[in-house]
This record gives C-alpha cells, sequence and structure tokens, in this order.
C-alpha cells in the first residue's frame, strides 16, 4: 500500500518500503540502538535469501493518511531500554511525520536483545 494525499499541485502517493527505509535511518541515529533484528521467520528467510532486503526489522502498514510503524531492534547493553524505546517513539513519530506530512498513528518497538 501507499500513503496518499492531495494538495494545490496534485496528488502525493508515498510507498510503505520508503517510509521503511526512511524509518530505519531515523532509527539507527537514535542512541542505544544498535541494529534491527528479524520480526518474524519470514523476515529471517527474506533477509537471507534476498541480500538486499534492507528494511529487516521494520513493517510499515498505511490505511488512508494514517501511518502504524512496528520495528524490532537491538539495543546496547547497559542503556535504559525504557528510555531508548521512548526516545525512538518521539524521533520516529516527529520525523516520519514530517517526511510524509501524514500521521503517525501508532508505532510499536518490540526490544529482541541486547548486545555490547
Amino acid at each position: 500500500m501507499s500513503v496518499k494525499t492531495n494538495n494545490i499541485y496534485g496528488k502525493i502517493l508515498i510507498s510503505d518500503k520508503t517510509i521503511a527505509r526512511f524509518t530505519k535511518h531515523v532509527a539507527m541515529d537514535c542512541y542505544g540502538i544498535v541494529e534491527f533484528s528479524a520480526r518474524n521467520i519470514v523476515d529471517l528467510v527474506l533477509s537471507f535469501v534476498n541480500k538486499n532486503y534492507d528494511v529487516k526489522g521494520v513493517k510499515v502498514h498505511s490505511v488512508g493518511d494514517r501511518i502504524f510503524i512496528d520495528v524490532s531492534v537491538i539495543v546496547k547493553y547497559g542503556v535504559s531500554i525504557k528510555a531508548v524505546v521512548e526516545a525512538l517513539k518521539e524521533s520516529l513519530k516527529y520525523k516520519v511525520e514530517r517526511f510524509t506530512g501524514m500521521i503517525c498513528d501508532t508505532i510499536n518497538v518490540k526490544v529482541s536483545g541486547v548486545k555490547a
């Protein structure tokens, strides 16, 4: 699917994959995030089969002008997981909404592990 909107210049369509790639870049800029992990077995298999599968650990679903984001991350050892997750959610919400001009409805963060 894709996010759709109209303005005085015409229609704007942003694909979910584009938003997922942007989400991945934003999340990697957040302190405490080490890497992404596979959300499920299908995500894991796709990352092994297709080396260009660059949105591992990120799922974006859009309905109308609302965006729903699920991320699965590994955090740095020794940091407050709660603080890292809250900072990640705030950063994603702000930057994705500015990037797309749409409403970021829900952001779910799954912490899959801790890495030194």
